[in-house]
């Protein structure tokens, strides 16, 4: 579970391509209460999966819908405001980063988070001692995540200086926010087959 936890915080999604143009336009100290709400709202999605609202969406399916689709104009919300994002550098002052509250928030709308947070409640808890077994990974999630969002917002913050001029800064962002939105790519292919 340790190791699953572990790739699934480090690889590229949402909530690392977001971290990293935050610490690109914002640096990596102003970024702190974005990768803390990142960390902290997996940890509670993965409780509250684990204590059974997995069940509420099976038994509910059209929530489940909703949420997707709720997910999608999220995420593209949030690729606009990369795209369009002036960093800190050229503007000071401005924009904000996303704050604590928000990044707990989009956990529930990153389908890569729900997938990894069903993942880990039923591939790796143990029916036996399972409240043991859910506090145990919510434990090992904060603790793997922690390092991984870091060295995310570290990567965006040492590319300020090396993307010192305004069209380069764009094109970073531009990229960025088109990754954001290339992650919404499973989440179509899933939609197309219903």
């Amino acid at each position: 579970m340790t190791a699953f936890a572990l790739v699934a915080s480090i690889t590229p999604g949402p909530n690392n391509t977001m971290l990293a143009a935050s610490g690109l336009n914002h640096g990596f100290r102003r970024s702190i209460p974005h990768m803390l709400g990142v960390a902290l709202g997996f940890v509670l999605m993965v409780a509250l999966v684990g204590l059974g609202l997995g069940v509420v969406f099976e038994r509910f399916s059209l929530l489940y819908v909703w949420l997707k689709y709720l997910s999608a104009a999220y995420l593209l919300w949030l690729a606009w405001k990369i795209a369009t994002a002036t960093p800190a550098s050229t503007e000071v002052g401005a924009g904000q980063p996303i704050s604590f509250l928000q990044a707990a928030g989009f956990q529930w709308v990153n389908p890569k988070a729900w997938i990894i947070a069903i993942g880990i409640v039923s591939a790796y808890l143990p029916h036996e001692n399972f409240l043991f077994g859910l506090a145990l990974a919510c434990i090992i999630c904060g603790l793997t995540a922690i390092p991984c969002v870091s060295l995310w917002t570290s990567f965006g913050a040492l590319m300020r200086r090396w993307l010192s001029q305004p069209a380069i800064l764009r094109g970073f962002n531009l990229t960025m926010a088109a990754l954001l939105v290339a992650s919404l790519y499973p989440l179509m292919m899933e939609a197309g087959t219903h």
